[in-house]
């Protein structure tokens, strides 16, 4: 697979040109900022407390943008010329992928700060948080080449962001209702297990677990998405 950065670049900037037009979906960026601040005021200190607006990011930054950027190409039929240019697969997954990164990277960053969390192990929850935002984009990817429009992308991507985000909550709930225990393996509830481990003593089993989860979950994600990538090519 040829990867050329002069058209990953390209795609870059054109999608930045759009969500800086686009207000209705740049203003989400705003939600897990004002969440993490109000929680740091209020004086929560829990690791739920500080994993909310992280979660939501994921969601409702990281997949909510990839999905409206893409169903956005959708509504302008500008999404065909892209596949039938020289662009590879490869050239256009990234492309369409690395704004968004660059976005959940700094909200990621201004939330961690802003809700007051310092983690035990910077590195380790780092490299958890770029394999979930990699997940989180491939879902974005998913529900944008589904979606005929930004409307019905802001539709589809709801029980996303309901259940990744809130996901973890359930955990609490499990001892009453076992059948909720399944929500321990989706990959917001697994960062958030990791980041517990972090604070304690941890073993590998601690980090391994999550860690091999999320990057599954990612692989899977990715898989599906070049599957209705190229489906959508011969549609």
């Amino acid at each position: 697979m040829n990867i050329s950065m002069t058209r990953i670049q390209a795609i870059l900037v054109k999608d930045y040109k759009e969500f800086s037009r686009n207000y209705a979906v740049s203003i989400m960026i705003l939600v897990p900022l004002i969440l993490a601040f109000l929680y740091n005021k209020s004086g929560a200190a829990t690791i739920n407390a500080y994993f909310l607006p992280i979660n939501i990011t994921f969601s409702m930054v990281t997949t909510y943008i990839q999905c409206c950027l893409i169903a956005e190409e959708k509504e302008k039929n500008t999404l065909r010329s892209l596949m039938l240019s020289p662009a590879s697969l490869g050239d256009i997954l990234i492309g369409k992928s690395l704004f968004v990164l660059i976005v959940t990277v700094v909200v990621l960053a201004l939330s961690i700060f802003l809700v007051g969390y310092t983690p035990a192990n910077l590195v380790i929850l780092s490299i958890a948080l770029l394999l979930s935002t990699v997940f989180y984009i491939a879902l974005g990817t998913i529900c944008g080449l589904f979606a005929k429009s930004i409307m019905e992308g802001s539709i589809i991507v709801l029980p996303v962001i309901f259940i990744f985000s809130f996901g973890p909550l359930a955990l609490t709930l499990a001892s009453t209702y076992p059948i909720l225990k399944i929500a321990e393996w989706l990959p917001s509830s697994q960062l958030l297990l990791l980041a517990e481990a972090l604070e304690g003593k941890y073993s590998m089993a601690n980090v391994l677990i999550p860690m091999i989860t999320i990057i599954v979950s990612s692989l899977l994600s990715w898989i599906f998405a070049a599957i209705f990538y190229k489906k959508r090519m011969v549609d």
